[in-house]
């Protein structure tokens, strides 16, 4: 009796320990990464034990009870566009000849996201908020919430955005790396408006490369996610330039429109992907679904979280996945697996770390390549200036090169009555503090310095570029993004004054007008 009080008495000052150090590192310039947050969350929010493993006899109900209350259902709300005399025309006869009309105003989707921290951050699908002017929140225990983008990642095809609120239950996250092929999987999302549904399957493949992230061609119907046809890539090329990171985890757990964002996670309760796509004729679930691993996942949030934006790195290399036409083509053994270099970034790592045009890359860090996918996942993790090892085959022997990533030459804009939330949307970028240096460089003494612009969005329209430093909204002083909700709040004639200085020195004072808060 008396060992076991003092193992509660352990237990309770760790737990108490936890959040005093949760409550520390909250004041912290840098915020704590998601994976150390919920360290802490867990520590006094133990997960119940597992009811039964992926084999045996199967029992789901732990999982899902520990996942569902975190998953949240998302509406957007978009402009209504402008689309000619064309959709005039549709509108005056439509009715008359029984065409289908098109909506007329607001435009509206839906789909899913995951909450990974008590105090509301969401991880979504790029393409679920992409645009979006208002994105409305509504959690398991029927709470609504305005959702403010903090960031997005096209290449990755996912958004951190948060809300206003505290103390909220959240998912744990997992390691895809551990997921194994045959393993039962959960998926939890709203499909077709069904809200908080669970499904179950088992992951069916790994690292799959599908050519949907930045398709043009998908059939976007019932919500914003790219459902339906989708078109595998006839070429596995890889641009030296940004490009789609793609490695998805393949599920035969029933997904349709509405899972976008949602969780596929383990019979642990563990966050291991985030549902993002199906193959299908019909735009409805067919036995393939996609989910994004969620270690990719982590650094891209904590890269948005952090920075604004996400810091990727390049290794410096265009290449093609070798395949036996390619193989014969280029006079290759056809038993040959890997990717053939195509061409070198002058002055990347990988020219500086000695690999030449026509090398084959046969592994990464030790692990063989198969797919494009495999080096793609495993740089995507990374930040420029961290290192890999590649293995490469010349002449008919390998050698290996140590390669130190890099990041992009130069920083550019990227072309991928309201609230104070809606007004945050509309401006369609990502900030953060100014650091001392950057003062010093602009003369200034507070500001924050725009590090994302989504075209289509207020800043892109004014011109305002990434690099910018926005040192007032509405004569108020900004140095974080709490400032600039303030900023927005005194927004009273409908006309936004933002000013600032460009990358170039050049000061500038804008207003965009036909705003309003309520």
């Amino acid at each position: 009796m008396k060992n076991f009080g003092l193992t509660v008495l352990t237990a309770i000052i760790g737990g108490a320990i936890a959040i005093g150090g949760y409550k520390i590192f909250e004041k912290n310039v840098n915020p704590m990464s998601f994976e150390d947050q919920q360290k802490v969350y867990f520590a006094s929010n133990h997960l119940p034990p597992v009811m039964a493993s992926s084999t045996g006899d199967l029992d789901f109900t732990e999982a899902a009870a520990i996942v569902t209350p975190a998953v949240v259902y998302i509406r957007t709300t978009y402009a209504a566009a402008d689309n000619g005399q064309q959709d005039q025309m549709e509108q005056m006869f439509g009715q008359m000849f029984g065409q289908r009309m098109r909506p007329q105003g607001p435009q509206r989707a839906s789909g899913s996201g995951v909450i990974i921290s008590p105090d509301g951050y969401i991880v979504t699908n790029n393409h679920v908020v992409d645009k979006a002017d208002k994105i409305e929140i509504t959690t398991n225990d029927k709470h609504t919430y305005l959702a403010k983008v903090i960031g997005t990642d096209p290449n990755t095809d996912l958004a951190l955005i948060k809300i206003n609120a505290t103390n909220l239950p959240i998912v744990k996250l997992g390691n895809s790396d551990n997921a194994r092929v045959g393993e039962w999987v959960l998926a939890v999302g709203n499909p077709f408006n069904l809200t908080s549904t669970v499904t179950a399957g088992i992951i069916s493949a790994k690292g799959r490369q599908i050519g949907i992230i930045g398709s043009e061609n998908n059939d976007d119907s019932g919500d914003a996610s790219p459902f339906g046809n989708m078109r595998r890539q006839q070429q596995q090329t890889a641009p030296i330039a940004n490009k789609a990171i793609e490695s998805f985890i393949q599920t035969d757990a029933a997904i349709n429109p509405g899972n976008s964002g949602g969780a596929l996670v383990n019979t642990k309760g563990e966050l291991i992907g985030i549902n993002a796509a199906i193959a299908s004729q019909t735009g409805s679930y067919e036995g393939y679904g996609f989910a994004i691993p969620v270690n990719l996942a982590k650094k891209v949030l904590n890269d948005i979280q952090k920075y604004g934006t996400v810091k990727r790195a390049f290794v410096g290399v265009s290449f093609r996945e070798l395949n036996p036409d390619l193989a014969q083509e280029l006079k290759i053994d056809a038993n040959t697996n890997g990717l053939y270099v195509d061409q070198l970034v002058e002055g990347g790592g990988a020219e500086q770390a000695g690999i030449k045009q026509g090398d084959i890359i046969t592994k990464v860090n030790g692990k063989t390549i198969t797919e494009s996918s495999d080096l793609q996942e495993t740089v995507g993790r990374l930040t420029p200036g961290d290192k890999i090892n590649l293995t490469v085959l010349r002449g008919g022997s390998e050698k290996n090169y140590e390669v130190t990533l890099k990041g992009e030459s130069a920083p550019k804009a990227l072309v991928s009555t309201k609230t104070a939330e809606e007004i945050y949307n509309k401006l369609g970028a990502s900030f953060q503090p100014l650091s001392a240096s950057q003062k010093a460089k602009f003369g200034v003494k507070s500001g924050v310095v725009v590090t994302q612009v989504r075209a289509g969005k207020m800043f892109d329209e004014l011109g305002i570029e990434t690099g910018s430093v926005i040192t007032s909204i509405n004569y108020v002083a900004v140095n974080s993004s709490a400032d600039i909700d303030g900023a927005i709040a005194k927004t009273k004639d409908g006309n936004l004054r933002i000013s600032g200085i460009d990358p170039q020195g050049g000061t500038f004072n804008n207003v965009y007008g036909g705003i309003a808060v309520k």
